[in-house]
């Protein structure tokens, strides 16, 4: 899949205030939010993600609770409030590759830290992909999920590349 980026900001434009407001609810599953209960996967799940939670706390004044669990951790209703604020300030083409980040990695914190140049499309796609690339390292690597790393890969780099121009 190649996202055309270009085209799609009109589209993110034409609807930005529902695109905000999914975005926001999306925040309450952000997948840095869930670790895992493995001690080593959450120690290197730590080192990757726990940077960004503290520069989302610092950069957009939100603090957002993990868990280990598969429930959704209740979040402050501040930290939403601040995350829309943040995404209303974002130009269309900010919005249109934060929009396109979030879905490719399942987080719009980290969309947040590559929109505004915390991390570049390696560190978000490592980051995205903790848990995968851990598993991978232990068992040992999937044919079919090294294609999909590959692909979002890409679709990271040319976010990167957009957000850049």
């Amino acid at each position: 899949m190649t996202i055309d980026l270009k085209k799609s900001v009109a589209e993110v434009a034409k609807d930005r205030a529902t695109v905000i407001d999914k975005l926001v609810q999306f925040s309450l599953t952000d997948m840095l939010l869930f670790w895992g209960a493995n001690e080593e996967l959450a120690k290197h799940q730590e080192k990757l993600w726990t940077p960004i939670l503290v520069w989302a706390k610092e950069n957009l004044d939100t603090k957002y609770k993990t868990t280990t669990t598969l429930e959704v951790p209740e979040q402050e209703d501040k930290s939403s409030e601040h995350l829309k604020m943040f995404l209303q300030s974002l130009s269309d083409k900010q919005l249109t590759a934060f929009y396109y980040a979030a879905l490719n990695t399942r987080s719009v914190l980290l969309a947040a830290a590559l929109v505004k140049g915390k991390i570049n499309a390696r560190q978000a796609f490592e980051a995205s992909c903790a848990e995968e690339l851990w598993q991978a390292q232990k068992w040992g690597k999937d044919k079919a999920a090294e294609c999909r790393r590959k692909d979002l890969y890409s679709e990271l780099e040319t976010i990167e590349n957009f957000i850049k121009k």
